[in-house]
């Protein structure tokens, strides 16, 4: 591996600097009111120097999301090969839930998740993209369902993969507005299942499977 430069190491340091600035500063004066001139100041750089990072203040809480994408990604392996689709979407969600509750904390699950509230977003965002990694491993698992006939076969994937997917959305925002009352962890276990056994074939579906 090839060692990093100072002046590489110096450029590491300041994204990072204004990466947990930047969310500092949506946590305590809401994202509408934190500016790029603002973040810079925390961080005793200027202006030009946030460009070099980011392209706007979105881009600073985006970047977040992108490493917690890279959790999941990681986490993947974990869940073994030969399970159903749906124990595979809820140990999937439990290791979501259990990485949000335990490293990130519900108080910044609550700043970057109140922060894309503030957002107008397009149907290209990454908040949205169905191209982002969080969605396509949920897809992955229900195509996979799908194929087996484990699911109804009158919805189409992406159909399911809305309906499962929010189930996680709603979880995380549940746990922003009811804090400590609410276990995310339990509650995605809870809501998932009760939707995935919704989605489940019938009997008929079941007798086409076994021909």
């Amino acid at each position: 591996m090839t060692e990093l430069t100072p002046r590489q190491l110096k450029a590491q340091e300041t994204k990072k600097n204004l990466l947990e600035k930047g969310l500092e500063l949506f946590h305590e004066r809401g994202f509408d009111n934190v500016t790029v001139e603002s973040i810079a100041k925390a961080c005793n750089v200027s202006k030009g120097a946030f460009y070099v990072h980011f392209n706007s203040k979105y881009d600073v809480f985006l970047e977040k999301f992108k490493d917690i994408d890279e959790f999941y990604l990681s986490f993947i392996p974990s869940i073994p090969d030969n399970l159903k689709a749906s124990e595979k979407i809820l140990l999937f969600y439990k290791g979501q839930m259990t990485y949000l509750r335990d490293v990130l904390g519900k108080d910044f699950i609550h700043t970057i998740y109140t922060s894309a509230l503030a957002l107008t977003i397009d149907d290209d965002h990454y908040l949205t993209d169905q191209n982002r990694q969080l969605y396509q491993i949920i897809r992955s698992y229900v195509e996979e369902g799908v194929e087996r006939r484990e699911f109804k076969q009158e919805l189409s994937v992406d159909e399911i993969s809305m309906l499962v997917t929010r189930c996680m959305r709603g979880t995380i925002y549940d746990w922003i507005i009811f804090r400590d009352r609410l276990d995310p962890v339990v509650e995605i276990q809870s809501i998932t299942s009760v939707v995935l056994d919704g989605l489940k074939c019938d009997s008929e579906c079941d007798s086409i499977k076994r021909v």
